[in-house]
């Protein structure tokens, strides 16, 4: 009977595990970029300062590049984190850089954000 038991904990715990690992990246690389779960292109912003925790792009500048949301309960995974925003709301970030979306690309593929005003990269590995 504990042989028994044991080994449903041991088999509960291991299938716990692979589950854990099986959370997909908040984004993925495509043609040397990185892109959403939708397929479109991410970009950084150059005022987001690496590793603060934070975006600096907020308000309108968020409705032009909205950001790549987290759900609260996101945790950290491999070289993504997450930033919380001035509203309070969570950002995945890419080696501590938050993540965007720019609100002109049309379709998967689109990277007309790079370089916009001088401030804006295309989201890479």
């Amino acid at each position: 009977m504990k042989l028994a038991a044991i080994a449903v904990l041991s088999t509960a715990l291991l299938l716990g595990a692979c589950a854990s690992m099986s959370t997909p990246a908040p984004a993925k690389l495509a043609d040397g970029v990185l892109v959403g779960p939708n397929g479109m292109t991410l970009y950084t912003f150059d005022r987001d300062a690496q590793g603060s925790g934070k975006s600096a792009c907020n308000g309108p500048c968020a409705t032009n590049w909205p950001p790549l949301m987290a759900a609260e309960d996101a945790k950290p995974m491999g070289d993504y984190s997450v930033v919380t925003r001035d509203d309070g709301k969570k950002q995945w970030a890419a080696k501590g850089k938050p993540l965007y979306y720019w609100s002109k690309d049309a379709k998967p593929g689109d990277r007309t954000g790079d370089g916009f005003s001088n401030l804006w990269r295309l989201a890479r590995p």
